[in-house]
């Protein structure tokens, strides 16, 4: 399970008491901000009577992904290197 508290470990008990409450049809918990999650979901495990609350990071786009790879230190070839030159074509 991953832990993460927005306060010094020291000053978090391990667990604290809650409040359930309804939200339409569902049962809610508000979260303490000492054990608020970093992300905007979370992963909900029923393990026998425990529930497990983990944070599922948030998606990077795909440019957050490109961004964040190293720099190519190799050049790309040129594929055309040898190749006849191509001829004009008239449509």
């Amino acid at each position: 399970m991953l832990k993460y508290m927005s306060i010094a470990d020291s000053e978090v008990p391990p667990s604290r008491r809650v409040s359930l409450f309804r939200n339409g049809k569902n049962q809610a918990v508000r979260i303490p901000r000492a054990f608020e999650l970093p992300t905007k979901e979370a992963k909900l495990t029923k393990d026998g009577d425990r529930l497990i609350i983990e944070p599922v990071p948030d998606q990077a786009s795909l440019l957050d992904v490109l961004a964040k790879l190293p720099q190519l230190e190799e050049r790309i070839p040129d594929v055309d290197a040898g190749l006849p030159e191509l001829d004009d074509v008239e449509l």
